[in-house]
C-alpha cells in the first residue's frame, strides 16, 4: 500500500454501506473522492480498507445515530408513533422525535434496510461543482458525482451489507419453517415494505390456490366419462372460477391495504412528486408549480432523442436480428439438405444460433441502458 491512502486506513467497526473500487484505482482518484464525501457529506462515517489479497480498496461508510435521525427527517421516513401521541405512520421530525416509537433505542429505532436507504440517499445527492473534474471526467454543475463515477468504471460496486444475525433468524422462521406463517413483519423490517408485500400477496395467492384446486378435484371424481357430463363439469368449473377470482381479488385489495396502513405506505405521496432520480441531467430553474429550483429537461429535445435516435437504432437491432435468424434457418435447411455430412455437422446451425443469441443479449444490453440515459435525461 502506499503511504497516503495507509494514513487513510483506520479500523472499521461498522458498517452499512460498501464502495469498492477495480485494484487499479490509484491514490488520487481515492483521495479525491474522499474528501469529497467528507466536506460534502459530513454526516457519514467513512472508512478506507485495502484487502491485501485482492488489492482492491473499499470505503466503508456508516453514520452516528443522530446523522441518521437528521437524513430520516430529510428524506422524510415514516415511523410508527407512541399510543399516547395518537399511534399509526408519521413522516419523521427530529423537532418532535419523543413522539416516536423505541427513539431512545439507538439499536433499534432505524432498521437495516432503513439506515441504508439514509446512506444511500446521501451518497447519490453528492453533487458536483461548477468546473469540476477527476482525471478525463468533467461533470456538468450539479450533476451527482456517485453514479457517474460508477457509470464510468471508477467507482466498482456500492451496495449494502447483510447482517448475518438477521439473516439465521429469517432463516429459522422463514425458510427452514414447514407449515407456519410467513414473518411478514421480520421480512418487511429487514427487506424493505416492496419485497414484504411480494410474499405477502405471493402467501395469500397460493393459500387462495387451494380452494379452486380441490373443487376441481371433487369434480373431475365425480365426472361421468360421457360427453355431456364432461360439458357440464366444464361449465360448473368455468363459474366457480369467474366467483372465486372475484372474491380473491377483492378479499386481496382489503388485505394488502391492511399491510400498507400497518406498514405505513397507505398514503405515501405518488411517485410524480417524489425527487428526480440523482442522474437526471437538465438546466436548472425555478418550477412553475412548486416555485422551488429544481432540474428541466425540454420534452422536445426527449422527443428529438427518441425520433432520431432510438427509434431508429430499435429498428436497426430488429432488423439484424431478423436477419441472422433467417441466415442461421437458411443454413439448417442446407445442411440438412445434404445427407453425407457427418452427425455432428448437422447441429452447427443451431450452435451457431445459440451464439448468435447470447452475443446479441449482451450487445443489446449495452444499447438499451446507453440509450435509456440518454433517452430520460
Amino acid at each position: 500500500m502506499s503511504h497516503k491512502a495507509w494514513m487513510k486506513t483506520v479500523p472499521t467497526e461498522n458498517c452499512d454501506v460498501l464502495m469498492t473500487f477495480p485494484d487499479t484505482t490509484d491514490d488520487h482518484t481515492l483521495l479525491w473522492l474522499l474528501n469529497h464525501i467528507r466536506l460534502g457529506i459530513p454526516e457519514l462515517i467513512v472508512q478506507v480498507r485495502h484487502h491485501k489479497h485482492t488489492r482492491v480498496y473499499a470505503f466503508f461508510v456508516t453514520a452516528t445515530y443522530e446523522s441518521l435521525l437528521r437524513g430520516a427527517d430529510e428524506i422524510g421516513l415514516r415511523k410508527p408513533v407512541k399510543a399516547e401521541f395518537g399511534g399509526g405512520m408519521r413522516s419523521f421530525s427530529c423537532e418532535e422525535d419523543y413522539i416516536y416509537e423505541n427513539i431512545e433505542n439507538e439499536l433499534y429505532f432505524f432498521t437495516s434496510q432503513e439506515r441504508q436507504n439514509i446512506i444511500r440517499y446521501w451518497l447519490e445527492n453528492l453533487r458536483a461543482k461548477q468546473g469540476e473534474s477527476l482525471h478525463n471526467i468533467h461533470f456538468l454543475e450539479g450533476q451527482p458525482i456517485i453514479p457517474e463515477l460508477a457509470a464510468r468504471g471508477v467507482i466498482q460496486q456500492v451496495f449494502p451489507l447483510h447482517e448475518q444475525r438477521i439473516l439465521k433468524r429469517l432463516m429459522r422462521s422463514w425458510v427452514q419453517a414447514v407449515c407456519e406463517a410467513q414473518p411478514l413483519d421480520d421480512i418487511c423490517d429487514y427487506f424493505g415494505v416492496k419485497i414484504a408485500m411480494y410474499f405477502a400477496w405471493l402467501g395469500f395467492y397460493t393459500s387462495a390456490m387451494v380452494y379452486p384446486a380441490v373443487f376441481g378435484s371433487i369434480l373431475y371424481t365425480f365426472t361421468e366419462s360421457d360427453q355431456t357430463s364432461q360439458d357440464i363439469s366444464c361449465v360448473v368449473f368455468a363459474i366457480f372460477n369467474v366467483i372465486w377470482a372475484t372474491l380473491f381479488l377483492e378479499e386481496w385489495k382489503r388485505r394488502g391495504a391492511e399491510f400498507a396502513y400497518k406498514w405505513g405506505t397507505l398514503d405515501t405521496p405518488p411517485e410524480s412528486i417524489e425527487e428526480p432520480r440523482p442522474q437526471f441531467r437538465g438546466i436548472k430553474r425555478i418550477s412553475p408549480v412548486t416555485s422551488v429550483e429544481e432540474f428541466y429537461y425540454p420534452p422536445w429535445k426527449r422527443l428529438l432523442f427518441q425520433c432520431l435516435v432510438s427509434l431508429p437504432v430499435c429498428l436497426a437491432c430488429l432488423s439484424l436480428v431478423f436477419l441472422l435468424m433467417l441466415g442461421c434457418f437458411q443454413l439448417q435447411e442446407f445442411v440438412l439438405s445434404i445427407q453425407e455430412l457427418p452427425r455432428i455437422i448437422r447441429f452447427l446451425p443451431k450452435i451457431i444460433l445459440a451464439i448468435i443469441v447470447t452475443a446479441c443479449d449482451e450487445l443489446y444490453k449495452k444499447v438499451a441502458y446507453w440509450l435509456n440515459d440518454m433517452g430520460a435525461w
